[in-house]
């Protein structure tokens, strides 16, 4: 699945005559508004299957997009898509303008403060909010590299994380050729989370 990026997942059907809800996990609306192929992933299945999107708009107050696929028409046939993902081919990444980044190229950068380079811990997420906010897990004593690195998942589940506010005067330096983010956030804001 490297070669493909999620950017949404159906979560009801839309009235009786096929149309989907979907879940968007794309800022490009142009994913579901403009007609073409995408790629479906049904649950508990491994390969991905081709679709045409018809048609789609967006739900102001839901947040979610409406969209239509070629050969659903009806609920019945709608409802057998619920909790299906919606992929695109990696290739297909719009082009990004200074200071923009795509949330997989974010997910899991080591954060570190800027002033002591202290790591901080890591992003595990990204959520859209007024500004976006970075979920950090944070390095707790206990948790050393060799925990995470055989992949103790109590142990992962257990660490405490963080959210940052993913504006310039708290997240300074974002490197993906490094693979680190440098914060300086005002004080109290890693105790209070």
């Amino acid at each position: 699945m490297d070669d493909w990026l999620e950017i949404g997942k159906i979560v009801a059907p839309q009235g009786l005559n096929g149309e989907l809800r979907v879940y968007p996990s794309t800022d490009f609306p142009e994913r579901f508004e403009k007609p073409g192929l995408r790629w479906l992933l049904h649950p508990n299945a491994t390969e991905l299957e081709e679709v045409e999107l018809v048609k789609g708009r967006f739900l102001e107050g839901k947040k979610l997009y409406v969209i239509q696929l070629a050969g659903v028409k009806y609920r019945d046939e709608a409802e057998k898509l619920r909790d299906c993902k919606l992929f695109v081919p990696q290739s297909s990444r719009p082009e990004l303008g200074e200071d923009e980044y795509h949330l997989m190229d974010l997910v899991g950068l080591s954060v570190f403060m800027q002033d002591t380079g202290e790591f901080i811990g890591t992003v595990v997420d990204l959520i859209a909010a007024g500004n976006d906010l970075l979920e950090v897990r944070l390095q707790e004593e206990g948790a050393d590299k060799e925990t995470r690195r055989k992949g103790d998942k109590e142990a992962i589940q257990n660490l405490k994380t963080v959210l940052i506010p993913f504006v310039k005067d708290i997240v300074p330096v974002v490197d993906l050729e490094t693979r680190r983010i440098e914060i300086t956030p005002p004080l109290g804001l890693l105790e209070i989370n």
